[in-house]
């Protein structure tokens, strides 16, 4: 099950999260690189073609967080982030995902922010970024496939 979160504009424009670490807005020319294992909910290989904007943090000019943003439909651009494990909890997914949600709005599209209901984090990081419910989305699959799941090393 996934939970869908769309932004309340007054808390996306009304709070400034900030983080200790250099922001940095990226367009989709500058993701070749970035199509990596640790940006995997930021970017996505399978649909490097929907991949418009994203925010960085560097700390020393090293990439520590990214938030990257799809084009899932005509009017609305999906947010996904990713911090690296050493800088997490210190504030860094809500400052880009804040940012990159301005950013979006900026260019005339409307961000929204999805999770798994079970990743709690995420969805604490989507409500301190100026988040709300929207709706849920509910997908079965054959019990095969959930049986062979349990198998798989």
């Amino acid at each position: 099950m996934s939970d869908y979160f769309l932004p309340d504009v007054d808390a996306v424009f009304g709070t400034c999260h900030s983080c200790s670490y250099e922001l940095r807005i990226l367009e989709a020319d500058h993701f070749g690189d970035l199509y990596l294992p640790e940006w995997k909910n930021a970017l996505c290989a399978d649909r490097k073609t929907l991949d418009r904007l994203a925010v960085g943090a560097f700390e020393k000019g090293r990439l520590i967080g990214l938030a990257g943003c799809s084009a899932d439909c005509d009017a609305m651009w999906q947010i996904g982030v990713d911090v690296l494990p050493g800088y997490r909890k210190q504030g860094i997914a809500a400052a880009l995902t804040n940012r990159l949600a301005r950013e979006t709005f900026e260019r005339g599209y409307v961000p929204f922010y999805c999770a798994a209901w079970s990743n709690v984090k995420s969805v604490k990081n989507a409500i301190r970024s100026g988040f709300r419910p929207g709706w849920v989305e509910m997908a079965a699959k054959p019990r095969t496939d959930l049986e062979n799941m349990g198998r798989q090393g």
